[in-house]
């Protein structure tokens, strides 16, 4: 009786344990993110999208800043480029031009000399849909998991592990309560930095925009640098040229 009694109050316990996971599936969790950011309606009325903001970098030197634009088109077209000036190293402006057809990746850069993107950077360019991956991971075969809950600052999250097919692994922390994306993790290979390197990128300040909540401030960690990203404006659905998306000369 004693014995029977003992393990109903730990039955008790162990239902009672906050933090358990196993009431939600990882389907589940991305669902009410998807949501939570405007809805697959509101979603799929978004074609392209344009943004302008600023960039700080850290530096051992100190703060460098300057200017960034983004365009992205659905399925998964992109191009981003920075603009800093490094007067004050005696080496003009550093110009950071990257784009993606869908199937090519290129980069323009004024400091290290121009490139094609290849290999594992390639695959996370096409993995990179237009505006959520989430929205079709099971047509593209990713897999998904819900492996635990976390930490990302003082919020409580959900880590939803993604495996696509090829390129990176990602972890999402999706905040707990209110089913924003808070953090990813993921290791990427970036041959000018070596090798591997695990790449934290962490999004706050969301603002509503055409009925879709967008981060207006985006902070990306990696051993090598850091910088943030503010956004200053952000439009939706606008034309953009498709020649800006492919490589210069083609």
């Amino acid at each position: 009786m004693k014995q029977k009694l003992s393990l109903a109050i730990l039955a008790a316990l162990v239902i009672a344990i906050p933090g358990r996971v196993a009431a939600q599936t990882a389907d589940e969790v991305i669902e009410k993110h998807l949501a939570a950011i405007g809805g697959r309606a509101a979603l799929s009325k978004l074609t392209s999208r344009t943004m302008t903001g600023t960039i700080a970098l850290a530096t051992p030197a100190g703060e460098l800043t300057g200017t960034i634009e983004g365009y992205t088109q659905a399925p998964n077209k992109s191009r981003q480029v920075i603009k800093v000036d490094l007067s004050q190293f005696g080496a003009g402006q550093l110009v950071l031009d990257q784009r993606f057809d869908g199937t090519n990746g290129y980069v323009l850069d004024s400091m290290n000399g121009n490139r094609d993107v290849t290999g594992n950077q390639l695959d996370n360019m096409k993995n990179a849909v237009f505006p959520s991956a989430l929205l079709a991971y099971k047509d593209m075969g990713t897999k998904v998991e819900l492996v635990g809950r976390d930490k990302a600052g003082s919020r409580d999250v959900l880590v939803v592990q993604l495996t696509p097919k090829s390129g990176s692994a990602s972890k999402q922390y999706i905040d707990a309560e209110t089913y924003l994306l808070l953090k990813t993790v993921a290791t990427v290979n970036v041959p000018q930095l070596g090798g591997d390197v695990e790449q934290i990128v962490e999004f706050s300040n969301y603002k509503d925009v055409d009925g879709v909540k967008v981060p207006f401030t985006i902070k990306a960690t990696n051993p090598a640098q850091s910088y943030t990203v503010t956004v200053n404006t952000i439009e939706h659905n606008k034309p953009i040229d498709e020649k800006s998306f492919v490589k210069p000369g083609m």
